[in-house]
C-alpha cells in the first residue's frame, strides 16, 4: 500500500488554482470583481490571443498599500471577511481570498497600484506564485494587473483550451454580464487592439443593455418593477411576440452578482405561460435584491450558483412581477368611437372593416336599412363560406355567346346530358366540333405525335402505362395540419404533415453528399445573437457552409447572413442561427451535435401546421408514410395515427 504524504505547497497551489482558474475568462472575472469591490467607477480589460498571452485589467479604485502588496497574493488573504459571522451575510463579489494566489500560481503577473493619499505607486512581479521585491514606481490612482503566459507551467490544462476566438467570446460574454450587473461602472473591453465593448456607466440599466446587448434587443424590452416577501425585482423583459429561439438572452442578478438559476428561469417562463409562442423563450435582464443573510453564495467555486433561504418567496416575486407587467401591457379596452355625424359618411375612407363596440352594432342593426317597400340590399360581406348558389352551378357561357338563363321551375341548374339535349344544343355542339382531318396525299406517312396515344400502332412506340392505383386514398386535410387518409383495408390514418415533412428533410440532408443549394438574399440580414453565440458561429463557419449558410462577422456579436438554404424561408434565418448556436454550446459529441443541427435545419424547412398545402404535396407525404419510409419525426414523435374500421364503428355504437 502506498504511503501517505503531504503534497508540496507548489502542487497544492496548482490544484487550488485549477478550481478557480479554468480559462482566461475566469481570470477576467476574478480581477474585475476585485476592481468593483475596490470602488472603481471605470474598469478597462484588454486581451490578446484570447487571453492566453496577455490579460490586463485596469481600474481607478482605492488601490493597495505597498506594505500589503505581497500579502494580497497569499492564499486565504482577504480584506472582505473578518469573523465567521460574515460568511452568513456576504455583500461583496469576492471574499475567498484565493483569486490572486490562484492566478499568480499559473502565470506571470505584474501589478502596479497606488492609493490616493500616496505620492508614489508600487510595483510587484510574480512568476509561478513566487513574488519578487516590491518596488516604487509611477502609477495612476487605482490598480493595474498584467497577466502573461497563462498556464505556462500546467501543460495539462493548456491542452484543453479552445481557440482564441472562443476564449475571447467567453471573456466578452462575461464583460456583458458584469456591465449589466453594475450599470454605474463604465466598462471597456479591448480584444487584440480593437474595442469591443464600452458602456457609459451612467447608472441606467437601459443604457448598459443598449451598449452590451445591442439596439434590437434593447428596443424589444419592457420595464418591470415589483416584488414581495422581502424580495424586490427590477429590470427588463422582452415582449411576448419577440421571444427568442433559446434561453441565451436570460440574464439574472442576485444582489449585483450574475448567477445561473433554474428557479428564476422557471419563474420567468411561468409568467409567460399562454402568452408566448411554443418553442420560443423570453429574454430578460432582471435584478433580484434580498437581504444578504437570505442567500448563500458560497456553494460553487465560480460563485455563479446560489441557494435561497426562501425559494418560494423568490419564485413568487419574479413570477408576479413578470405577470403584472404583461397584464398591464395588454392595454385597456379602447373606448367606443363617438357617434357619427348624420351628414357625413360613417367610413370616409371606404374601408371594408369598421371598428365598433357591441352596443353601437346592436343600435345600428335595430334601424331599418331600407325604406318600406324597397327590395333588401344583399350583404356586402364575403360569402365564401356560404352554401352553393344558383349562379355557381351554371357553367360559364362560351366566348361570343350571350349567357343562357336557367329555365324557371327547373330544380337542377346543370345542363342536360348530350343524349337528352334538344336539337338546337346539339347543332351548336356540332358547329364547335373540330373539322375532320383532310386525307393525306399518296405516298405520305402520317406525322408521329410527340406523346404517343395508348392505342398507337406505330412501330417502335409503346403506350404510356397509367399510374397504378394506390392502395390508399387521401380523403382531405383537417385543421390545415393533419392529413386524413383511407387505406384499402378500411383503416383511417391521421398524418401530421409537419412531422412527416420534417423527417423527409432530415433523411435527405443526412444522406446528401453535397451541400444544399443556396439562395442569395437581396439584402444581407444582420442577426444579433450576443457576443458569445456570435463568436461561436463564426468559429464554426465551415460547418455553416456545409448546411447552406454564408455568414461573416458584423461586429458587436452580430452575424451578417448573405445566403441561406434554398428550401428555407429567409425570415427563419435568425431563429435558425439562434438554435444552431444553442446546439453548438451543448457539450455533446460531434456526431450528436451534427444530428442536432440537422434536426434544426429539417424543422425550419418543413411545412408548418396551418399552412395551406396542395393535393400533390399531401399525396407525396402520404406516399412516404404509407410505404413505411417515414414513421417518426427526427425528435422521436410519431407522424401517423391509425383508426381501424372496428374502432370507428365502436365509437358510433355500430360494432
Amino acid at each position: 500500500m502506498p504511503s501517505i504524504r503531504q503534497l508540496p505547497a507548489h502542487v497544492a497551489d496548482l490544484i487550488a488554482a485549477g478550481e478557480v482558474v479554468e480559462r482566461p475568462a475566469s481570470v477576467v472575472k476574478e480581477l474585475v470583481e476585485n476592481a468593483i469591490d475596490a470602488g472603481a467607477s471605470a474598469v478597462a480589460v484588454e486581451l490578446r490571443r484570447g487571453g492566453m498571452s496577455l490579460i490586463r485589467v485596469t481600474d481607478n479604485g482605492c488601490g493597495i498599500a505597498a506594505e500589503e502588496l505581497p500579502a494580497a497574493f497569499l492564499r486565504h488573504a482577504t480584506s472582505k471577511l473578518r469573523r465567521p459571522e460574515d460568511l452568513g451575510r456576504i455583500g461583496t463579489l469576492g471574499f475567498r481570498g484565493e483569486a490572486l494566489a490562484a492566478i499568480s500560481a499559473v502565470s506571470r503577473v505584474e501589478i502596479r497600484t497606488r492609493r490616493r493619499e500616496d505620492p508614489l505607486g508600487s510595483l510587484l512581479r510574480l512568476e509561478g506564485g513566487a513574488p519578487g521585491a516590491v518596488e516604487e514606481a509611477g502609477a495612476p490612482e487605482g490598480t493595474s494587473i498584467l497577466v502573461r503566459d497563462l498556464f505556462y507551467n500546467t501543460p495539462a490544462r493548456l491542452k484543453f483550451m479552445k481557440k482564441d476566438s472562443a476564449e475571447t467570446a467567453a471573456a466578452g460574454g462575461l464583460m456583458q454580464h458584469l456591465s449589466l450587473s453594475h450599470p454605474g461602472v463604465s466598462f471597456k473591453f479591448v480584444k487584440d487592439g480593437g474595442e469591443a465593448l464600452h458602456t457609459p456607466g451612467d447608472g441606467r440599466l437601459d443604457s448598459a443593455i443598449y451598449a452590451a446587448l445591442g439596439r434590437d434587443f434593447a428596443q424589444s424590452l419592457l420595464p418591470v418593477k415589483g416584488g414581495g416577501g422581502g424580495v424586490s425585482v427590477s429590470g427588463f423583459i422582452t415582449r411576448p411576440l419577440q421571444g427568442r429561439g433559446s434561453r441565451g438572452m436570460q440574464v439574472f442578478f442576485v444582489n449585483g452578482r450574475f448567477i445561473k438559476s433554474q428557479l428564476l428561469t422557471a419563474a420567468l417562463e411561468e409568467g409567460y405561460r399562454n402568452q408566448i409562442m411554443k418553442g420560443r423563450f423570453p429574454g430578460c435582464v432582471l435584478a433580484v435584491e434580498l437581504p444578504a443573510e437570505a442567500v448563500d453564495v458560497n456553494v460553487h467555486p465560480a460563485k455563479t450558483v446560489v441557494k435561497f433561504a426562501q425559494e418560494k418567496a423568490v419564485f413568487d416575486a419574479v413570477y408576479h412581477t413578470v405577470l403584472d407587467c404583461l397584464a398591464e401591457r395588454g392595454g385597456p379596452v379602447p373606448a367606443p368611437p363617438p357617434p357619427a355625424d348624420p351628414g357625413k359618411a360613417a367610413n370616409p375612407r371606404g374601408d371594408f372593416f369598421q371598428s365598433m363596440d357591441a352596443k353601437t352594432f346592436r343600435a345600428g342593426a335595430a334601424k331599418p336599412s331600407a325604406p318600406p317597400g324597397s327590395a333588401p340590399r344583399p350583404p356586402a360581406w364575403n360569402t365564401e363560406r356560404a352554401g352553393p348558389r344558383l349562379s355557381d352551378s351554371v357553367p360559364p357561357p362560351s366566348r361570343g355567346e350571350p349567357p343562357e338563363r336557367p329555365a324557371l321551375g327547373r330544380k337542377t341548374p346543370f345542363p342536360p346530358l348530350r343524349g337528352d339535349a334538344p336539337p338546337s344544343v346539339l347543332a351548336r355542339s356540332a358547329e364547335k366540333a373540330p373539322p375532320a382531318e383532310p386525307p393525306l396525299p399518296a405516298g405520305k406517312r402520317p406525322p408521329v405525335p410527340a406523346i404517343p396515344r395508348r392505342d398507337s400502332e406505330l412501330p417502335g412506340q409503346e403506350a404510356l402505362e397509367p399510374l397504378r392505383e394506390a392502395p390508399w386514398r387521401v380523403a382531405g386535410e383537417v385543421l390545415r395540419t393533419y392529413i386524413v387518409c383511407e387505406s384499402g383495408e378500411g383503416d383511417v390514418w391521421l398524418i401530421d404533415k409537419h412531422a412527416a415533412h420534417e423527417r423527409v428533410n432530415f433523411d435527405r440532408l443526412k444522406a446528401a453528399l453535397e451541400p444544399p443549394m443556396r439562395q442569395a438574399l437581396l439584402t444581407p440580414a444582420a442577426v444579433e445573437l450576443g457576443r458569445e453565440d456570435g463568436a461561436l458561429l463564426l468559429e464554426n463557419l465551415p460547418l455553416l457552409e456545409e448546411f447552406g449558410f454564408s455568414c461573416e462577422d458584423f461586429g458587436g456579436g452580430a452575424v451578417l447572413v448573405r445566403e441561406v438554404p434554398a428550401d428555407m424561408d429567409a425570415g427563419d434565418a435568425a431563429a435558425t442561427l439562434e438554435e444552431i448556436a444553442g446546439k453548438l454550446r451543448s457539450g455533446r459529441s460531434p456526431a450528436e451535435r451534427r444530428d442536432g443541427l440537422l434536426h434544426t435545419m429539417a424543422c425550419k424547412a418543413a411545412v408548418k401546421g396551418g399552412w395551406k398545402s396542395s393535393p400533390e404535396e399531401l399525396r407525396a407525404l402520404v406516399e412516404k408514410v404509407q410505404s413505411g419510409e417515414v414513421r417518426y419525426c427526427p425528435h422521436g414523435r410519431p407522424v401517423a395515427v391509425k383508426l381501424t374500421k372496428y374502432e370507428l364503428e365502436k365509437m358510433f355504437k355500430r360494432a
